[in-house]
């Protein structure tokens, strides 16, 4: 008689009970049905289709974009006992015929394989040749052009899910707003499929963002007092900058290493595997790394440029905290990155109706970076998610905000911006309203015009501060000619004939804010005694030790959380060891006794 669900989950997994939606997406899939599956990142979503591979006669065949992502994947499924193996370019020719014939054996529940790999002919034969238990396509807003990481080999993999139609598919993602959603479920043919969407919440993640001085000095004062000697990921927009930030960090004392799709392949795989198997490593880079990485103690995320989109940010700060112990989401942004994205927008390619919706998007992005009120409310919203009370685990919610009427500022620095001929940046228009006769303002002349010296109520930093929210908002935009400078957009004229009033922010002073006390709603482990904190470090080197000896991220081996319930609960024998979260039987047959060992001294 086979197991059930929930018996796979504890013998398997190690956990007593599913998350939300799990187990009705598992059931789905095993009664044959379609799913689409939208789960934050560290929410399980994986669980919903190794369980049903389990169970299911046959293959489960899942799509995964990123080599990464499927090496890791099958790392930690082996280390449970699951017969997991993957296809993709990093096998030699034998080596991909050798795990083609475990299937074709039925030795293997799960197979990874590229997208790429599904249009060649050499697999499209080997398809019909071996039993698919289901499709679980990951990343699923990989088909969605509106999605943030678009990839066009997506686009075909209905092609081959049509040829089984009796096979059921699941798709899943941990990101995607209401027009992803619906251009993934278009794309993959999935309009019958049932639709799960789990909360978007990460309570253990505390949301910062603050404007730029000085990034690179803010970025290292943010390491050393908060975290100091912990794993992170440090975003840049580019590759060079990238680089520079790693150095620069490395000088400091850091231990830093950068990633970029333009280093090489053997350097940059030797910094993820470096990043994966240390406890102290922070990673530079681009977007090019981070997805799929399974990392579950990154303790924090900053942004020293601003992310692509709304689901960008989401996907990239939801790297950290995968344990679901405190984290942080650390930004830094000012009006040159605010100039830099719109200059990206108006230059992209694509129609009106593309350009449109990437407007869109990047305005809530910069609205979530204006925003006076609850940083979890607004980033929740943005995806239809209610959050009725102010989280207490934001900028906004421990730090007083306060908000005025710049309806009378905002009239003023638009008709400047008319009247110097929509071609000047913040610096010049600043100084004409604040009456400075610089040079460069003699000679255009500009202190001749209506609008010189009306502005000097506000100090210059504040002038800065209303040209950005201005930009921010949608009511300028930046010139693409050779002079860049703000143009007025169509929201700008309501404002200049007093027909809309405009709400500012006042940026708040710079202090580093206190931990929220708020208690997160999932449960964060905490140690009683010095006893505890010393028998979990113990298991921690006993972990590392194991972790060397087989080549594998000490993760993979136990999670900090269950190392942390070990040192707590200090079982005695293996009975009790199953009770502890994340053990199955595979772990407690191969590593039990090591560890009851440690915990019996």
């Amino acid at each position: 008689m086979r197991q059930t669900p929930l018996e796979i989950l504890k013998t398997v997994f190690g956990f007593d009970g599913f998350r939300e939606n799990q187990q009705k997406i598992i059931q789905t899939v095993l009664d044959g049905g379609d799913a689409f599956v939208l789960m934050p990142t560290g929410s399980g979503k994986s669980i919903c289709y190794q369980i049903p591979s389990i169970i299911l006669s046959g293959v489960g065949l899942v799509v995964s974009p990123l080599i990464a992502l499927m090496q890791n994947q099958v790392e930690a499924m082996r280390q449970n006992g699951i017969r997991a193996a993957f296809l993709n370019s990093s096998l030699s020719l034998d080596e991909s015929k050798q795990i083609e014939r475990q299937v074709l054996n039925g030795q293997c529940d799960i197979l990874y394989v590229a997208p790429e790999r599904l249009f060649m002919e050499r697999f499209q034969n080997f398809l019909v040749k071996i039993p698919i238990a289901l499709f679980a396509i990951d990343e699923a807003h990989c088909v969605s052009q509106w999605g943030h990481d678009f990839r066009p080999e997506y686009l075909r993999l209905v092609e081959v899910t049509r040829r089984f139609p009796a096979v059921p598919r699941i798709a899943l993602t941990a990101t995607a707003d209401s027009v992803t959603r619906k251009d993934i479920v278009d794309k993959l043919d999935l309009s019958a499929a049932l639709q799960f969407v789990s909360s978007f919440d990460r309570p253990n993640i505390n949301y910062q963002v603050k404007l730029k001085a000085n990034g690179k000095k803010q970025l290292l004062e943010f390491i050393q007092n908060d975290h100091c000697s912990e794993a992170g990921i440090v975003y840049t927009r580019t590759r060079k900058r990238t680089d520079e930030t790693a150095r620069w960090l490395q000088d400091k004392g850091v231990n830093a290493l950068p990633y970029h799709a333009g280093m090489d392949a053997q350097t940059r795989q030797h910094h993820q595997h470096r990043f994966l198997r240390e406890d102290d490593i922070i990673i530079v880079a681009t977007i090019a790394f981070g997805m799929g990485i399974d990392k579950p103690d990154v303790r924090f995320v900053a942004h020293l440029d601003l992310p692509s989109s709304m689901e960008a940010y989401y996907q990239e700060t939801g790297r950290a905290g995968r344990n679901e112990q405190p984290a942080d989401a650390w930004m830094v942004y000012s009006l040159a990155d605010v100039v830099a994205m719109r200059r990206l927008l108006e230059t992209s390619d694509g129609n009106a109706a593309f350009k449109r919706i990437k407007q869109q998007k990047l305005e809530a992005l910069l609205g979530y970076c204006e925003s006076a009120t609850c940083r979890r409310q607004v980033l929740l919203g943005y995806f239809g998610e209610a959050y009725p009370e102010a989280c207490g685990n934001c900028d906004t919610c421990r730090q007083e905000i306060e908000t005025w009427d710049g309806s009378v500022a905002a009239q003023k620095a638009l008709s400047c911006v008319y009247r110097t001929g929509q071609r000047f940046g913040a610096a010049h228009l600043t100084d004409v309203l604040a009456g400075n006769r610089t040079e460069r303002v003699q000679q255009l002349r500009h202190d001749q015009l209506k609008t010189f010296g009306v502005g000097d109520g506000l100090s210059r930093i504040e002038w800065l501060s209303v040209f950005r929210q201005l930009l921010a908002g949608g009511f300028l935009t930046v010139d693409m000619g050779k002079i860049s400078g703000f143009r007025l957009t169509e929201k700008s004229w309501p404002v200049l004939k007093g027909m809309q009033q405009v709400q500012l922010r006042k940026d708040p002073h710079p202090f580093k804010l206190k931990r929220s006390v708020k208690p997160s709603s999932r449960k964060v482990l905490e140690f009683e005694d010095e006893g505890e904190t010393q028998l979990f470090e113990k298991l921690r080197l006993l972990r590392l030790e194991i972790a060397r000896q087989l080549a594998l991220p000490p993760y993979v081996v136990f999670h900090d959380k269950t190392l942390k319930e070990m040192a707590i609960l200090k079982p005695q024998n293996r009975t009790a060891m199953l009770q502890v979260t994340g053990i199955g039987e595979q772990k407690l047959e191969r590593y039990g006794d090591r560890f009851l060992d440690v915990i019996k001294e």
